[in-house]
């Protein structure tokens, strides 16, 4: 049986059906380090009860889908989870839970050959099934949270042994087994099965993670390890509201949601693999540069490492440096946002006004005006990443008089609003193409007539103090 992907690809692989027991019971069962937290909630926990007891007169419940990785290390065979770990972990809580708090309760007869056998069943289960160990924060706390529910429904007089019985032989997985890993991965991506859907950076993560080269393979532990103690939201947030943007518009292309079909833009070039391509020669000149000076350097106590030059513009390279350049954005945006920028550089009394402005007025929260503020900060951050803090004043006066004339001519903002704003006045692509400081800040802006909108008083007087309105 063949299965197509969503992108054309078509993998030869025969899926399988397979009763939860027999796949509690392989042996070879793990959890890689590329996979994300277990997320699952107790909303997810009380859901899956519900559809227990729904499904329960029913011949066979399938519950969705298990893609494994399966390869060996050290002659040993691995069948890596790479679709489904959120489901597994659950009912590993859901069987351990049972085991622990009804096998030796009144509710088992022993001298019943079918309470016998069911007994011997879990006790087999206990001494193979694995235990999900992580030491992220996120799924410690949901694994234990979880179990405490579990434990509350497992302990109420209409879970039993029929229960059990039912989930062990009668819940099915569609469980696919696939050698190669990239394979694994673009069949994943394809998939959507119902359970809790991973956001666009978790898929990237997994993406860039394989793409570590062998040298770097040391680094993965402490890669994965500071990734997952990233604010999953503030991941979200950096991708989706600033670099999806950001790239987008720089090329002149809508850029509204930022979803698993736009990840594309975060791959780029594997050394390795495309060392001989003449495009890639500049990337990995500078990409040994930095790995031999810091090598050779960063013992003596006089110098400090020396950071990859990131650019917003320039290809990615996968691996270790995608995540090198998330951490590098992760740290510039929030300096760029506050108004910590002014203690680096003298600024104008304009830009000074221009920051304390937008980060004080009222209105600021409201969701169109947020909405121009991340007008601003992309721009603003594209312009530090390419110029740094020279004419830094004159670019943020820019910058604030090109955003928030959007925000005066308009009552009602709307993300299309911001959307088709950029591409009808794009000054991403201005920046793109400009070589200094100066190609970019001549841009002419019109004045603006009218304000439109609501408790932005502040905003006005500065258009008025900077001539930008009559």
């Amino acid at each position: 049986m063949n299965l197509q992907t969503s992108s054309n690809n078509v993998f030869k692989i025969k899926p399988e059906i397979t009763k939860i027991q027999n796949i509690l019971l392989n042996p070879h069962l793990s959890i890689p380090d590329y996979q994300r937290p277990y997320k699952w909630t107790t909303q997810h926990i009380e859901q899956f009860f519900i559809d227990l007891f729904h499904h329960q007169d029913k011949e066979a419940w399938r519950i969705g889908t298990l893609v494994i990785h399966q390869h060996c290390l050290n002659e040993k065979i691995i069948d890596d989870i790479v679709d489904g770990q959120q489901r597994i972990i659950t009912l590993i809580l859901i069987i351990k839970a049972f085991i622990y708090e009804r096998l030796e309760t009144n509710l088992f007869d022993d001298n019943n050959e079918i309470d016998k056998k069911l007994k011997k069943q879990l006790l087999e289960l206990d001494k193979v099934i694995f235990n999900p160990i992580f030491d992220n924060k996120i799924s410690q706390f949901n694994i234990q949270t979880n179990y405490q529910l579990i434990c509350q429904h497992i302990n109420r007089p209409t879970f039993g042994k029929e229960q059990i019985v039912f989930l062990l032989n009668n819940c099915e997985l569609v469980k696919v087994t696939i050698d190669n890993i990239s394979e694994a991965f673009q069949f994943f991506d394809s998939q959507n099965a119902r359970g809790l859907d991973l956001v666009p950076h978790d898929l990237l993560k997994a993406f860039h993670l394989r793409e570590f080269s062998a040298q770097d393979s040391v680094l993965k532990e402490h890669t994965v390890h500071l990734w997952e103690n990233s604010n999953s939201e503030t991941l979200s947030n950096l991708f989706g509201e600033y670099l999806y943007r950001i790239k987008k518009w720089i090329n002149g292309e809508s850029a509204r949601k930022f979803t698993k079909n736009d990840i594309g833009l975060f791959k780029g070039v594997n050394l390795e693999k495309s060392h001989a391509y003449p495009c890639v020669k500049a990337l990995q000149m500078i990409h040994h540069v930095v790995d031999d000076y810091n090598a050779h350097y960063t013992r003596k106590i006089d110098h400090q490492s020396m950071m990859y030059p990131f650019q917003l513009e320039q290809k990615i390279i996968n691996g270790r440096r995608f995540f090198e350049m998330v951490s590098y954005y992760q740290m510039l945006l929030p300096h760029l946002k506050s108004t910590s920028v002014m203690d680096e550089v003298h600024l104008t009394e304009n830009a000074r006004n221009i920051l304390t402005t937008i980060n004080t007025y009222n209105a600021r929260h409201r969701i169109g005006d947020s909405y121009v503020r991340t007008m601003f900060n992309c721009l603003l951050l594209y312009y530090y990443d390419k110029f740094g803090i020279e004419q830094i004043s004159e670019a943020i006066e820019k910058i604030f008089i090109w955003a928030y004339s959007l925000r005066l001519n308009y009552q009602v903002l709307q993300l299309a609003s911001m959307d088709n704003y950029v591409l009808e006045n794009n000054l991403f692509k201005l920046l793109r193409n400009s070589i200094e400081p100066t190609d970019f800040l001549q841009f002419y802006l019109p004045i603006v007539e009218k304000n439109y909108s609501s408790k932005t008083n502040s905003i006005e007087e500065l258009f008025k103090k900077m001539r930008y309105m009559s």
